[in-house]
């Protein structure tokens, strides 16, 4: 392990984090659901100097910001619902049964119990919704976790101004101190001593898939590794089959050119990759798209490191010689805003060079052309995981998207039908995360209330007398769902 030093702000902050652990997660359900709707309520009595913080340091508008802000309040009274359902407790009762022969068998009784203190990574493209107060702050507090958050250095007055807030909810409520901590800093000392803090037992990450891998290798490299929740790289295959090709190719190229244009294309789930076999309504498909994108304004990005970064990878694309520059967007007036591109290759070319299947994070798209059905399956099952895909279908279009879906079951964590996936439903069905290396755990989601569950773990109680049990396990514990011998029970 790097004998990096813990720096003093980040040691006390987890120091503070693991003295509120056995505290807060003590508190009654509507005790944490209350703080919760607090958190929100707080976020909400900053007004507009939140809103215009975020949009000086993001260049991001104000009425993207207000929805975000909107999001952000959202799931932490959804999770607030959550905790006082008490489904996340995941009670199991298995009564003992002392006559059982040829053994008996024992009295268990089990519940999920928070981690512990939990780092989480703002993320540079939601300033709000991913960062000091967004899912993975929500979802940790929900399930009894304190929260170290690390800000991100694109923009720290915002960051404050949440995490001020927050500390507000953590006195009206009466929390212990320590169940919340924000530290700040540019470089990568704050992160790297805060994943190696032995008080941290899990870390959740947005961002790129190097930043990911790096703290992945740091947490993994410790005397106790701890687990990475990292979302960190997608392409988010579009799927254009032939009928609705053929039906409505133009205005299919229109709709695309708006959403890998949205917000500058600085989405987790941008389409990045368009999937096709050749046919004209692929053609009427390229044209409109091109058009569209041709005209397309440049937009500021989120800062200008990341501008720079999507200009690379642009440029790399353009070079390449398996790859054909269909459209380009038009020309900014500064250095931080972002062209659209759109780009087009063989299925042969896009399987022998993966580099051509890399994120590149902005406005930017590559066709892979396919000359049948058995190439386009190539091409899904020699493709990276990812968060998305997506089926753009029309009647007689059945047979196919029945004989991809089990490929892109393989690859990906949410699949849509006749959409776009620049948009990410808040909901208790959403799973936004897939496989490596859109995500560092295919098994979890960074959005939607199933994400609690990365911050508990099962513990088993065997032949405990009544007096020592948590009460969630005790008989005729009164609303708190369970199984009872595997029967859904209230009781």
């Amino acid at each position: 392990m790097s004998s990096t030093p813990i720096l003093p702000a980040v040691e006390a902050a987890c120091v503070a984090a693991e003295a509120a652990f056995d505290t807060y997660r003590a508190t009654s359900r509507e005790a944490r659901a209350a703080f919760l709707e607090r958190i929100g309520d707080e976020i909400m009595a900053i007004g507009a100097d939140l809103i215009e913080t975020a949009s000086r340091e993001s260049g991001l508008p104000t009425a993207r910001l207000e929805g975000e802000r909107g999001r952000t309040v959202g799931q932490l009274k959804l999770f607030a619902s959550v905790v006082r359902a008490g489904l996340w407790m995941g009670v199991r009762i298995d009564p003992a049964l002392p006559e059982r022969t040829p053994l008996p068998r024992p009295d268990l009784r089990l519940r999920m119990i928070p981690l512990g203190p939990v780092a989480v990574f703002g993320a540079s493209n939601f300033p709000l919704a991913f960062s000091t107060a967004g899912g993975d702050t929500a979802s940790a507090l929900a399930a009894g976790c304190p929260v170290v958050v690390k800000g991100h250095p694109a923009h720290p007055a915002t960051g404050e101004l949440v995490a001020a807030a927050i500390r507000r909810a953590v006195a009206a409520c009466g929390m212990p101190e320590g169940v919340f901590g924000h530290v700040t800093g540019a470089g990568n000392d704050v992160g790297v001593a805060l994943v190696q803090d032995p008080r941290i037992t899990a870390v959740g990450f947005t961002g790129s898939r190097g930043g990911g891998l790096a703290l992945a290798k740091l947490v993994q490299s410790r005397p106790v590794p701890i687990p990475i929740y990292a979302e960190m790289s997608s392409i988010n295959p579009v799927l254009l089959m032939p009928a609705a090709l053929a039906a409505r190719g133009a205005a299919l190229g229109t709709a695309f050119a708006q959403s890998v244009t949205m917000g500058v294309g600085q989405f987790c789930t941008n389409p990045g990759l368009l999937i096709a076999i050749e046919s004209e309504g692929l053609e009427a498909f390229v044209q409109s798209a091109s058009a569209a994108l041709t005209g397309a304004a440049a937009g500021q990005m989120l800062t200008q490191g990341i501008h720079d970064a999507y200009d690379k990878g642009a440029e790399a694309l353009a070079g390449s010689a398996d790859v054909e520059t269909l459209a380009r967007g038009l020309e900014g007036d500064r250095s931080d805003f972002g062209r659209a591109a759109f780009f087009s290759t063989t299925a042969e070319a896009f399987l022998a060079n993966p580099a051509l299947g890399h994120e590149v994070f902005g406005p930017s798209s590559i066709l892979v052309r396919c000359k049948d059905e058995a190439e386009l399956k190539a091409v899904i099952a020699g493709a990276e995981g990812q968060l998305t895909a997506t089926l753009h279908m029309d009647d007689g279009d059945e047979a196919l998207a029945e004989a991809v879906l089990p490929l892109l079951e393989r690859k990906v964590g949410r699949i849509l039908v006749n959409g776009w996936p620049t948009g990410v439903e808040v909901t208790h069905a959403m799973v936004h995360g897939g496989p490596f290396p859109a995500t560092s755990d295919a098994r979890t989601t960074s959005v939607g209330t199933l994400a609690i569950d990365r911050f508990l773990r099962p513990v088993s109680y065997q032949n405990f007398g009544q007096a020592l049990l948590p009460p969630e396990l005790r008989d005729g514990a009164a609303d708190v769902p369970k199984l009872i011998d595997g029967k859904p029970s209230l009781g």
